[in-house]
């Protein structure tokens, strides 16, 4: 069987435009790990660790069904708690919420035959070679962001509002309202990218 990658399969998913642009994104599945704080700590980059432990123990589960798969980028979810800091706009926030209040939820696509248990598994085989407590914190996760907005953002994260901004002017013509949780895509990876080459996909559903 030929090994499949999702980012043929679900092009509109990991295709991107450099102005804003709106998509419909397809219900996926995904290994998730939740956290908090300021993304340049360890905690973060253990947390990084320990997704792709256990994505890497339930391809080789599936490359010995013959269902081999390529895996994924890694993705983000961001927010933080409305109740404390109010309603801030989408492209102020990271500018006036200090990273250390940002909640977080860690994604790896995984491909539409990967169920529950499948996941499950791969926790416990990844556990049991590398004993990381945060294995165990692993979960499957659905998500369906249907209509949304997205742009490619290139360069540091420092700079997402500036892209953020002309997304909010798209939004704003066709009198979106927000429909779900901040979206990052990271195509490259940030620890061997220097800040100015970094490209990350941004979406935001809206209805």
């Amino acid at each position: 069987m030929k090994k499949l990658n999702l980012t043929q399969q679900y092009k509109t998913y990991f295709t991107f435009k450099t102005a804003p642009e709106i998509v419909e994104i397809e219900p996926a599945q995904f290994l998730s790990l939740t956290g908090k704080g300021d993304p340049s700590e360890k905690s973060f980059s253990e947390k990084i660790q320990a997704l792709y432990t256990v994505a890497y123990a339930i391809k080789f589960m599936c490359k010995q069904l013959d269902k081999d798969f390529t895996v994924s980028k890694l993705e983000g979810l961001w927010w933080y708690d409305e109740n404390k800091f109010g309603n801030v706009s989408m492209e102020e926030a990271p500018k006036v919420i200090a990273r250390s209040e940002w909640e977080y939820r860690l994604l790896i696509r995984m491909p539409d035959y990967i169920i529950e248990n499948d996941v499950n598994r791969g926790v416990e085989t990844a556990f049991a070679k590398k004993k990381l407590e945060l294995i165990k914190e692993i979960e499957f996760f659905r998500m369906n962001e249907g209509k949304s907005v997205q742009m490619l953002h290139v360069g540091p994260f420092s700079k997402e509002g500036e892209t953020l901004q002309e997304m909010k002017k798209l939004i704003e013509e066709n009198r979106f309202q927000k429909n779900g949780l901040h979206h990052e895509i990271y195509l490259s990876d940030f620890n061997r990218t220097a800040p100015d080459k970094l490209k990350t996909i941004l979406r935001e559903p809206v209805k």
